[in-house]
C-alpha cells in the first residue's frame, strides 16, 4: 500500500508519499477555481497513475474553509420552529468591538425569505409544545419546492433530546436536496451555536461533497481519506455530509505533523505556528492536541470539536503597502498562487514577505523548491523598491521592514496563545513549520524570550506528513445537562456506550477493526449559573468534581463553593495511527553547499539540509535549505542535527 498525503494550501498543493521506508514529497502551485486539479497534477508528476489500486490518500481540503470565508456556499433554506425564523440573525445580539455603538450592518447568515417556520416544539424537559402535523409538513414542503434551494438546514428546539421531528422533516424533503439537521450535526445545548453548524454544514455542505466526488472520480480504485479539523481523518464517502467538521482541516494535519516529529525530539510541549503562502496558524500542544468548541470562523461559531488554534493573515504571500496614513502594512491581503509573489514571475508586481527575504538574501532564487523553480530575484527587487520609494525608504530598508512588521503579528498571535492563557512561552519549544516559517523561528523565538526551537524534518510539508500520521477516529458528544453530583457513574457509564456504538458503527464501515479502537470520554463542566464550560477527563464523579476545581483555579484564579454541572458528554474514538519510519540523518558530516550575502549581516555559510549529518553542529548565521523550505540561522543561535534529521536550535549563551 501507497500511502500520500495531500495539503491544499492557498499558494501550494503539497504532496508526501510514503511507501512503508521512505519519503517523497512533492509541490505543486494549487489551482484554487478547482483544487483537485492541482492534486491529479501532482499524482501525475509523482508517476502514480498507474498504481492508484495501491494508493491510499489522505486529504487536507480548504474547500470548506474557502466558501465559508468567501461567502460563496449554495443556496440554502434555514428551518427553525415558529416564531425563531430569526434565530440565525439575531444571534447573541452581541458587538464584535464592546465600546462600537454604531456597527456596520452585517448580511444575516440566511436571507429572511429562505428562513421557514414550522411545528414540532418541544420544550426544555422533551415534552411537546406544539405538534408537528401532516398539515405543516405539506406546506414545509411547497415551500422548499418553490424557493429550489440546494440545501436544508433543520434546526429544532431541543433536537438534541428527541429528533423525532427533525427525522420526520428530512424524509418528507424531495430527494436530491443536501439536508443537514441539527440533531445529526451538533446534539448539544444552545440552539444558535447548533443551527450556525447546522446551516454551515448545508451551506459548504454541496460543494464539498461535489468536490470529493469529481476528485474520487479522477483518481477511480484508489481510497480517499479526508482530515477533520480535530485531528482524525474520516473516509471521503462519509465527509461529504459533515462539511463543518472539515473546516480547518490542512492546520489540522500540521498540529498532527509537529506532534508527532517533536515526539521524535523527546519534545512534547509545544508552541507551533504554521506559516504557508497565505496565513499563519498558531497554536499551544501540550502533550496530546488541545481541542475546542468554542472555535470561529470569519464572524461564526463553529462549536464542533476543532484543534485549538489562531490564524492570522501573515503569510509568505502577504502584500505590504502603505496606509492613508503614511504606514508601512503587511496583510492580510495575499498574492495567492496566481500570480504570487513579484519573485514567482508570474506578473505579481506588489511587494510579498517572500519578495523581502529574497531582497534580503535569506531567500536564495537557485535553491527554491530544490531548484526546481528559480525566483525572479530582479522583479523582487523592484516591487520592494517601489514601496520603498513610497515610504521614503531604501530597497533594504524596507525589505527588512516588511520581514519585521511580519513577524511582530506572528509574535503577537503567539503571545495570545501562550501569554494570554497564563502559559510562559520560555517553558515551551517553538515549532516552526510550513514554506516560509523557518525564515522567521529564530526572529520570533527572540521576541518571546525563548532558548529552544525545533525545525521539524520535512517542515516545507509537515501539514502533508501530518495526514500520514493522523489516527482514523470520531469525536461524539451529546448534551446532558444535570448536576454531577445528581448523576451516578451507571447513567454517564450508559451515556458514553450510547456514544460509542454510534461512532463504532462509523469506523466499522471504513474498515477500522474495532478492537483496535481507543475511547477517551470526558465531560463539559461548568459551576451551576456560569455560562460556559471546561472539558475535564472521566474517572468517576468524585475525580471529575476535584479536577474541575483545580482546573478553573488554574484557569481563572479561583475555585467556587458552587455545585458543578454536567452540561455535555464526549467521546473521542480513536484507532491505532500509522507507525511511520522516517529515514535517518547521514552519518559523514557534510561540508557548506555555498555562501551567500545576507543583508545587515555579511557572509553566511549556506548548507544543504539533506547532506547534514546526525549530530551535526552548525552556528549562525547560515542558511540551510531544503526542498520545501529554507531555515534562517540568525547569529547568535546554534543548530544541532537529531538523529531523524530535526534541526534542534538554541540560543548561544556564549
Amino acid at each position: 500500500m501507497l500511502l500520500l498525503g495531500v495539503d491544499t494550501g492557498g499558494t501550494f498543493t503539497d504532496f508526501v508519499l510514503y511507501d512503508g521506508g521512505a519519503l517523497r514529497i512533492h509541490k505543486v502551485l494549487s489551482t484554487p477555481d478547482a483544487p483537485e486539479r492541482a492534486i491529479l497534477q501532482g499524482i501525475a508528476e509523482l508517476g502514480l497513475r498507474e498504481r492508484l489500486p495501491q494508493l491510499r490518500l489522505v486529504h487536507g481540503s480548504t474547500v470548506a474553509t474557502n466558501a465559508a470565508l468567501e461567502g460563496k456556499g449554495v443556496r440554502t433554506v434555514y428551518i427553525g420552529n415558529r416564531g425563531l425564523r430569526d434565530l440565525l440573525t439575531l444571534g447573541h445580539q452581541a458587538r464584535a468591538e464592546l465600546y462600537d455603538l454604531q456597527p456596520p450592518a452585517r448580511q444575516p447568515p440566511v436571507p429572511a425569505e429562505l428562513c421557514l417556520e414550522t411545528g414540532g416544539r418541544l420544550a426544555a424537559d422533551g415534552s411537546v409544545v406544539e405538534p408537528l402535523t401532516d398539515d405543516d409538513i405539506a406546506a414545509l414542503c411547497r415551500s422548499v419546492a418553490r424557493l429550489a434551494p440546494r440545501a436544508v438546514a433543520v434546526n429544532l428546539l431541543y433536537s438534541w433530546r428527541d429528533d423525532r421531528c427533525e427525522r420526520a422533516i428530512e424524509a418528507a424533503l424531495p430527494p436530491g436536496l443536501f439536508v443537514s439537521r441539527s440533531s445529526a450535526v451538533l446534539p448539544e445545548i444552545r440552539e444558535y451555536e447548533r443551527g450556525i453548524a447546522t446551516w454551515l454544514n448545508a451551506w459548504v455542505g454541496p460543494l464539498v461533497e461535489g468536490y470529493l466526488l469529481r476528485l474520487k472520480d479522477g483518481l477511480p480504485q484508489a481510497a480517499l481519506a479526508v482530515m477533520q479539523s480535530s485531528g482524525e481523518t474520516v473516509d471521503a464517502v462519509q465527509a461529504g455530509r459533515q462539511a463543518v467538521r472539515m473546516l480547518l482541516s490542512g492546520p489540522a494535519g500540521g498540529l498532527v505533523g509537529a506532534r508527532f516529529v517533536a515526539r521524535l525530539a523527546g519534545r512534547q510541549h509545544l508552541l507551533t505556528f504554521d506559516m504557508g503562502g497565505t496565513s499563519t496558524d498558531v497554536a499551544l500542544v501540550d502533550g496530546d492536541l488541545r481541542l475546542t468548541s468554542e472555535g470561529r470562523i470569519g464572524p461564526w461559531p463553529v462549536a464542533v470539536a476543532q484543534v485549538d488554534m489562531h490564524t492570522i493573515g501573515a503569510g509568505g504571500g502577504s502584500l505590504a503597502w502603505v496606509d492613508s496614513g503614511g504606514l508601512l502594512q503587511v496583510g492580510p491581503q495575499s498574492a495567492g498562487a496566481d500570480p504570487g509573489p513579484a519573485c514567482y514571475g508570474r506578473g505579481g508586481d506588489t511587494a510579498t514577505v517572500t519578495d523581502a527575504n529574497v531582497v534580503l538574501g535569506r531567500l536564495l532564487p537557485q535553491s527554491f523548491l530544490g531548484g526546481g523553480m528559480r525566483l525572479d530575484a530582479e522583479a523582487a527587487y523592484v516591487a520592494v523598491a517601489r514601496l520603498g520609494d513610497e515610504l521614503g525608504l531604501g530597497v533594504e530598508e524596507t525589505a527588512a521592514g516588511i520581514v519585521r512588521l511580519a513577524d511582530e503579528h506572528m509574535a503577537r498571535a503567539l503571545r495570545m496563545m501562550s501569554v494570554q492563557r497564563g502559559v510562559d512561552p520560555r517553558a515551551l519549544t517553538l515549532v516552526s513549520f510550513g514554506g516560509a516559517g523557518g525564515l522567521h523561528v529564530c526572529a520570533l523565538a527572540d521576541s518571546l524570550g525563548m532558548g529552544q526551537a525545533l525545525v521539524p524534518v520535512h517542515a516545507g510539508v509537515l501539514s502533508a506528513l501530518g495526514m500520514l500520521a493522523a489516527p482514523q477516529g470520531r469525536q461524539l458528544s451529546r448534551t446532558v445537562n444535570a448536576l454531577l453530583a445528581e448523576l451516578g457513574a451507571d447513567t454517564l457509564e450508559r451515556h458514553f456506550s450510547g456514544l460509542a456504538e454510534e461512532g463504532t458503527q462509523a469506523l466499522a464501515a471504513e474498515g477500522v477493526a474495532v478492537e483496535t479502537l481507543q475511547a477517551r470520554p470526558s465531560l463539559d463542566l461548568r459551576y451551576r449559573g456560569q455560562s460556559y464550560t471546561l472539558n475535564i477527563p472521566w474517572q468517576d464523579v468524585a475525580g471529575a468534581t476535584e479536577a474541575f476545581h483545580l482546573a478553573h483555579q488554574s484557569r481563572y484564579g479561583h475555585r467556587l463553593a458552587l455545585p458543578v454541572e454536567l452540561v455535555n458528554v464526549r467521546l473521542a474514538l480513536v484507532a491505532p495511527p500509522l507507525e511511520l519510519r522516517l529515514a535517518g540523518a547521514p552519518e559523514v558530516e557534510a561540508a557548506p553547499a555555498g555562501h551567500a550575502v545576507v543583508h545587515g549581516i555579511g557572509e553566511a555559510a549556506v548548507w544543504a539540509r539533506e547532506t547534514l549529518a546526525a549530530g551535526q553542529l552548525i552556528d549562525g548565521p547560515a542558511l540551510v535549505t531544503e526542498q520545501a523550505s529554507t531555515t534562517w540561522l540568525a547569529p547568535g543561535w546554534r543548530c544541532r542535527v537529531d538523529g531523524v534529521g530535526n534541526l534542534v536550535l538554541d540560543r548561544r549563551t556564549s
